[in-house]
């Protein structure tokens, strides 16, 4: 006997909740804002639309379905089901924590805040919550391209927007860098790390580098099958080159780096804490992932 589905709701600790936390209680939290020209009440207002859109969408879930709640300080311990939809309640980054964690299930986005957030992944309003969970399965889905990083360990890691690589502080990160499955060793390189991206990171971080270097490679959409890559602040020596410092890759392609340090992590969407160690001497082969993110529209 099948399973009914369950719909996952995806939200995050409002500013309110990270104030409440650290101060104790709303009247520390008004006077730690005060004391810097802000006022709590617009804390407090962003807060009270959060959980009204919380309670909206629970409430909108079919009867006959199974829900489940999960904070995004706990989303590396969630265990995700085949039959789940995911319903992300809050804003664009939220959708890119979840993505990593997801293998193939459909996504709504629900933007809690219109005109704050930019609703490039958030893109439907709570009222929309329950004819979107009813036609999730048959609804017209955005395939969006999700690039991921495989170490020589096994290690896997998924990210929508953007891998980094490089050291864990402000340190110079060294390593060999060449395509996938080059004969000899790649170039031996310093610097503050290597990024890769996809379209949809493409109005970030990806695209900042992307202008900095005055790229005349056009920057990738969110549903194509293409990334970017950035050396970032490559330093020439007697010992490292920067013949290698950009590119693109394509299904199928992939680009290798080779640990020469101590200790470097990979981390995606900004996720320090869910993050891949490596040390000296270990590879890693970054590309295109098979799994995608399913957004529906």
């Amino acid at each position: 006997m099948s399973l009914a589905p369950r719909a996952v709701l995806v939200h995050r600790r409002t500013e309110y909740e990270e104030l409440l936390a650290r101060h104790g209680t709303h009247g520390q939290a008004a006077f730690f804002l005060s004391s810097r020209g802000r006022s709590i009440d617009e804390v407090v207002g962003r807060h009270d639309r959060t959980r009204q859109a919380l309670r909206e969408v629970a409430a909108a879930v079919p009867l006959t379905w199974r829900s489940s709640r999960v904070e995004r300080a706990d989303l590396d311990r969630f265990l995700f089901a085949p039959e789940d939809v995911v319903v992300v309640v809050g804003q664009d980054g939220l959708v890119a924590n979840t993505a990593k964690y997801l293998r193939g299930q459909p996504v709504v986005g629900i933007d809690t805040d219109p005109g704050r957030n930019p609703g490039v992944l958030v893109r439907h309003r709570c009222a929309d919550t329950g004819p979107l969970l009813r036609a999730a399965a048959g609804s017209r889905a955005e395939e969006l391209t999700m690039v991921e990083a495989v170490a020589d360990d096994a290690q896997r890691l998924l990210a929508l927007n953007e891998i980094y690589l490089g050291p864990p502080g402000h340190q110079t990160a060294r390593y060999r860098l060449g395509p996938d499955g080059e004969n000899g060793p790649g170039e031996a390189q310093a610097s503050s790390g290597v990024l890769v991206g996809t379209g949809t990171g493409a109005t970030g971080w990806l695209r900042s580098l992307w202008l900095e270097r005055g790229s005349t490679t056009g920057l990738p959409a969110p549903c194509e099958e293409r990334l970017l890559w950035f050396v970032r602040e490559a330093w020439p020596s007697p010992a490292t080159g920067t013949s290698r410092v950009a590119g693109e890759l394509g299904r199928g392609q992939g680009l290798r780096l080779t640990v020469e340090s101590d200790r470097l992590v990979v981390f995606g969407d900004g996720m320090e804490a869910d993050a891949l160690e490596l040390t000296w001497g270990q590879s890693v082969r970054l590309g295109i992932a098979e799994t995608s993110l399913r957004l529906v529209t």
